[in-house]
């Protein structure tokens, strides 16, 4: 059976493009601050606007900042408090759940200084660490972003005793699932723009703060990890500790936990082993975080048939 080369590369386009996804919209404690959609029409937002759903790869890459195309400045400034909840609704290219399941979530923030962030230059910032999420307790070796897989939001808490100001933040989801591959990793970033209040003094250290690119390397351990599909290995998060002002945070570099803005930690380091081998990007339909269903089932979108029938009325098949 001989198909027309021109009907393979539309398809796969199409597919991969369909396999990544974007920060669709943050909501702080209850209201929701909508995003725009990537190299869409550009509304006012707090986020600021990528130019694509795929992946950033390589560690050294100029959009590892703050996501593809070098997103420049959004229009809007969100505000929060020392303790404010934070939810990140990640979606897929064409509004499904996020496609992926496998690797750590991580929350980073950077003062803009006397300006507020809707005139600062991203690539100027010194990012802290405030959160960093990776494997679920109990021993079954799922990544807490596999809840995001299912429909359910990002969580972050701003730390409770941050000191007011202008911050820009950036949340990041790391997908492992072809990291045991050297280079196989795929980075997610995403910056959003705030004006914290409030009267708190914590503040991080100069040692604790990074630049991206630059807070990375390609051969970490939590970015090259061929051992990702055992739930029995620990694992390394990538880039600095979670800053120490941070009630509850640790300030050891590499832990293998998980730990949060509020002070909890989960072990991510499990000692059942997991017979979970999948590399491949799988879209769930779109469901809300109230109901959304752990064993949400795979589709196949819609919209490929529709182009797979179009391609076959136009294009000769022979057997």
């Amino acid at each position: 059976m001989k198909f027309a080369s021109s009907i393979l590369f539309p398809v796969a386009f199409a597919a991969s493009a369909l396999a990544h996804g974007f920060v669709s919209q943050i909501t702080v404690d209850g209201k929701v601050f909508k995003g725009n959609v990537p190299n869409g029409k550009e509304d006012p937002s707090i986020i600021r606007l990528i130019s694509t759903t795929s992946p950033v790869k390589d560690a050294s890459n100029p959009d590892l900042n703050c996501g593809q195309g070098s997103p420049h400045p959004a229009a809007d400034i969100g505000n929060a408090m020392p303790g404010s909840k934070l939810e990140f609704t990640w979606d897929a290219g064409n509004g499904d759940n996020w496609p992926h399941n496998t690797g750590p979530m991580m929350t980073y923030m950077a003062s803009c200084g006397s300006t507020t962030c809707d005139k600062f230059d991203s690539t100027k910032a010194k990012w802290f660490k405030i959160d960093q999420q990776g494997r679920k307790d109990g021993g079954s070796g799922d990544w807490i972003q596999a809840d995001v897989m299912a429909g359910q939001p990002a969580r972050v808490t701003l730390p409770s005793n941050l000191a007011p100001g202008n911050y820009l933040v950036r949340h990041e989801i790391i997908g492992l699932h072809l990291a045991t591959s050297f280079g196989g990793a795929e980075f997610y970033p995403s910056c959003s723009q705030f004006t914290v209040g409030g009267s708190q003094t914590g503040t991080p250290t100069d040692k604790e703060l990074v630049s991206f690119p630059g807070a990375y390397n390609n051969n970490d351990p939590g970015i090259f990890d061929p051992d990702v599909f055992n739930a029995g290995s620990s694992y390394t998060f990538p880039g600095p500790p979670v800053a120490a002002f941070i009630s509850g945070s640790s300030s050891s570099g590499g832990s293998p936990t998980s730990t949060s803005a509020s002070g909890t930690v989960t072990t991510s380091a499990p000692t059942a082993t997991s017979t979970k081998s999948s590399g491949t990007c799988k879209l769930r339909r779109k469901v809300s975080s109230s109901s959304a269903a752990p064993a949400a089932s795979t589709i196949r979108p819609r919209h490929l048939s529709r182009i797979m029938r179009g391609l076959f009325a136009n294009h000769a098949v022979s057997f």
